[in-house]
């Protein structure tokens, strides 16, 4: 007979003006990978961060029952006592600490008259990177690897606490697919030295693909716990967003005009290394009303190539010419840039696509001001006015313009992005993963965005790693492969095979 390792009782989280959690309960069977849905701002994190000690006793109300004892976990080092550790989204490793460093952080390896034994730590660092698969010096600093070897010394971190309860929040987001398969192997590997997994995420076919049963929270609420052979991403949908979604992708009608952009020959190195192309001679065109997409593995070139377009914000050495209907422009600067009608919505909004620490209404007003100023100064009326009418139009979920950006679920962070650049007024507008991190629900509000974008005669450029998203928005979509464009299909003649065929067309040697 299985028995729970957690129980969670009628858990209830309240924030100034906002009930975060209510009466959640969950349970997870020892041994199991339970995964946790739910759109943006469900309250999955919060739920987790009240389990991990985060949010200590005393600042929620119900009860958390582990191994079959009621605990009350006063910070993050309570939790860990007992084999509970947390994995944020956000990987709190130091990237000028090496990786044994980082794993032995706060635990470390003590030897005679209480100093660190740093033989001694490199020496279990490698055992645990082992365990793991991650064949890297244990001295190696943290800013030396990739994201997905750092997700890699989280876990072995983890490990090294003899975690029972590895809870893990969104550990493919920023991961490519071979990070992530990865990954995912790790954590059925895991399962089966008998380690149980929590799992958020938002990729419904990982989550149908390696857990045991799934949990679906929505506005704060469990909504039903669902066992492994009933669970379909249709039911997990339907859970999340309280309704049926038919379609991922809204009904588009393209009503395509004239050519709005042109680039010939655009060519950009590496900024540290001069010598190395990043991005090799690209040649593309996007009409009035078009949305093109741009597909690629990791790497391509494909960010590159938007950033050294919109004012050269990256790259050096960059070469080629850009055409706006018709006339040579010129992008040198992100104010030039903005001038000649560009936007770029970065793929990276929490780095550079937002102030997180200032408010809706300054986020929105960022790159327009000069349109806000009389006599010199903001009029900070208009800039509230302007702010809360794309709150308003675009959903944002807050209930007020003056709320911290960085508060947002990642949903309406991108609404505040896409506020930012529509209150601009391009005319070419460039999406670097538009709906990377966020729930199916609101995924489908920014495809409806897009459309309407598209629809007021703007052309649309979008990034995206993934193939059925540019299938299911774009009316042409380029394939990018080491820095060069490999082929252009209009969406008829696209499809997952023939993208893919020429994503990995290797460069003539």
């Amino acid at each position: 007979m299985t028995t729970n390792i957690l129980e969670m009782r009628s858990i209830t989280k309240t924030f100034p003006g906002v009930k975060a959690l209510a009466d959640v309960t969950l349970e997870v069977a020892r041994g199991e990978i339970h995964a946790i849905c739910g759109e943006n701002g469900a309250g999955k994190s919060t739920l987790m961060k009240v389990l991990s000690g985060v949010y200590p006793i005393g600042s929620y109300d119900g009860d958390i029952v582990f191994e079959n004892e009621v605990v009350q976990f006063k910070d993050i080092r309570d939790s860990e006592a007992v084999g509970v550790v947390i994995i944020h989204q956000e990987l709190a490793l130091s990237p000028y600490l090496s990786i044994a460093e980082n794993i032995f952080l706060n635990n470390e390896v003590k030897g005679a008259f209480g100093l660190i034994d740093w033989n001694k730590a490199n020496l279990e660092a490698s055992k645990l990177l082992a365990r793991v698969g991650l064949r890297e010096n244990p001295t190696t600093k943290i800013m030396d690897i990739g994201v997905g070897k750092q997700q890699l010394v989280e876990i072995a971190k983890a490990l090294s606490k003899r975690v029972k309860l590895l809870i893990l929040d969104e550990p493919t987001a920023a991961l490519n697919d071979e990070d992530s398969a990865h990954l995912l192997d790790l954590i059925t590997h895991l399962k089966e030295q008998g380690i149980t997994s929590i799992i958020i995420s938002h990729k419904l076919n990982e989550i149908k693909k390696i857990a045991d049963s799934v949990t679906v929270i929505r506005d704060g609420k469990t909504i039903e716990t669902i066992a492994k052979d009933d669970v379909t991403e249709e039911r997990i949908i339907k859970d999340m967003v309280g309704r049926d979604l038919e379609h991922r992708y809204p009904d588009h009608t393209p009503h395509i005009g004239e050519e709005i952009l042109r680039v010939e020959n655009w060519t950009a190195h590496h900024p540290q290394d001069v010598t190395r192309v990043t991005v090799d001679n690209v040649n593309l065109n996007v009409r009035r009303g078009e949305i093109v997409g741009i597909a690629g593995l990791m790497g391509a070139g494909r960010t590159e190539f938007a950033m050294s377009l919109f004012g050269r914000t990256y790259g050096s050495r960059i070469s080629g010419k850009v055409f706006k209907d018709g006339k040579e422009i010129k992008t040198r600067t992100v104010a030039e840039a903005i001038d000649n009608g560009l936007a770029y919505a970065t793929e990276d909004r929490k780095q550079y696509g937002l102030n997180l620490i200032d408010d809706i209404k300054r986020n929105i007003s960022a790159a327009s001001l000069s349109k806000l100023v009389k006599l010199g100064l903001v009029d900070d009326n208009e800039e509230f006015k302007v702010a809360n009418e794309y709150r308003k139009s675009m959903n944002i979920k807050s209930p007020t313009v003056l709320a911290k950006t960085g508060k947002l679920s990642g949903g309406n962070q991108q609404k505040v992005v896409l506020s930012k650049w529509m209150y601009s007024n391009p005319d070419v507008l460039i999406l670097d993963e538009p709906t990377r991190g966020i729930d199916v629900g609101a995924k489908y509000e920014i495809y409806t965005i897009i459309n309407k974008l598209a629809s007021e005669g703007k052309g649309i450029i979008v990034i995206s790693s993934e193939l059925p998203e540019l299938l299911g928005i774009c009316d042409r979509i380029y394939a990018l492969s080491e820095g060069r464009i490999t082929g252009e299909l209009p969406i008829a003649e696209a499809n997952p095979e023939s993208l893919i065929k020429l994503m990995t067309m290797e460069k003539p040697r």
